[in-house]
């Protein structure tokens, strides 16, 4: 019965990532994949910048922690 399940699982996971691949190459046909490319590298600038802000504020807060 897990052989079953098993079997199953991977053949879904195979058929979504043909549709992803597929997808990826009409991206990449059109020229859109740029715009795509830009987009999460955005989102990961803001992600890092967010990360590096707080970094910076958490340290503050333990500089003050540690003179009171």
């Amino acid at each position: 019965m897990l052989r079953y399940i098993i079997v199953a699982i991977l053949v879904l996971l195979s058929q979504s990532t043909h549709a992803q691949v597929e997808m990826a190459d009409n991206f990449r046909g059109e020229g859109k994949i740029y715009v795509v490319i830009a987009v999460i590298l955005i989102i990961m600038a803001g992600f890092f910048y967010l990360l590096f802000k707080l970094d910076k504020r958490a340290k503050q807060l333990e500089k003050e922690i540690e003179e009171k």
